[in-house]
């Protein structure tokens, strides 16, 4: 029996498509909250699961489009207990076979031994790319502030914590407003037929917001090239400072009728040098 378990499928509807024309980023994000859940109970991880819920981590490639219409499903199994569980999913245009999204999740929380010994004999291969190491900005100069709110009973999961979607979501707001700020707004992306596409995030997550919490998310730009940007998100509980979550996206700035990068044009390149954090 294949150590990879069918844990998702559905398809992509419009409304959840954005102005690069692809699924977004959260709603990949929604369903491997579902995955997730799915995975757990099959592996019987429930309990794991609830006490990691605050200490996890993703690495994401994107390696092709999802697009409205798009049927897809999720495939998730265990691909390593050491130091920390890590789990595997590929995101499967059901139309084709292709893996579009390999995500690796790890659980930053111990075993019991014998769930551990269970787990071992059911470990499947990994063929997907490892996460490459990206150097961690240093400092706040460049970093500006990019969303803010409260957790709202739409944002919460079965746990009633801040599901991975209400995340990502929120840093989805912080790319538009950066990308705003830099001059790449909305008008720009509408007239010049362009769209910041991610191909790459990293999230950790430290805490989740329950209901009535706030969130503030600050942004800074770690990496500029001809048309890529990587930038990095840092969101925070204001009332305290506490870290609450943390995402780097690397992406380039998209034609969205070639479906290929476009070189970011000089004026932006230069809004973009003053949000630039130097690295570590």
């Amino acid at each position: 029996m294949s150590a990879w378990l069918e844990s998702y499928r559905g398809s992509v509807a419009p409304w959840e498509c954005d102005m690069t024309e692809h699924f977004t980023i959260g709603y990949y994000f929604d369903r491997l909250g579902q995955a997730g859940l799915e995975i757990a109970d099959r592996l019987g991880l429930g309990e794991i699961r609830r006490a990691a819920l605050g200490a996890r981590r993703f690495a994401v490639r994107f390696a092709r489009e999802l697009r409205a219409g798009a049927g897809f499903h999720i495939e998730s199994a265990p691909i390593g207990l050491d130091p920390a569980l890590r789990l595997g999913h590929r995101i499967v245009d059901s139309a084709n076979g292709a893996i579009v999204t390999w995500v690796e999740e790890v659980w930053e929380v111990p075993l019991p031994p014998a769930l551990a010994t269970a787990l071992a004999g059911r470990i499947a291969e990994w063929q997907g790319p490892a996460p490459e190491p990206r150097p961690e900005p240093a400092g706040a100069v460049g970093i500006i502030a990019t969303a803010r709110g409260r957790a709202m009973p739409a944002d919460l999961d079965e746990s009633g914590v801040f599901s991975l979607g209400a995340f990502v979501h929120r840093f989805t707001d912080a790319c538009l407003q950066t990308m705003a700020a830099i001059g790449a707004d909305a008008a720009y992306m509408q007239a010049e037929r362009r769209g910041y596409s991610t191909f790459e995030l990293a999230l950790e997550i430290d805490d989740a917001p329950r209901l009535g919490d706030p969130y503030l998310v600050e942004t800074g730009i770690a990496h500029l090239g001809n048309s890529s940007i990587r930038l990095v998100h840092h969101m925070s509980d204001p009332r305290s400072g506490r870290r609450l979550a943390r995402l780097g996206q690397f992406g380039v700035q998209l034609d969205l009728d070639r479906r290929r990068p476009a070189a970011l044009p000089q004026e932006i390149r230069e809004r973009a040098a003053r949000l630039l954090i130097a690295p570590a």
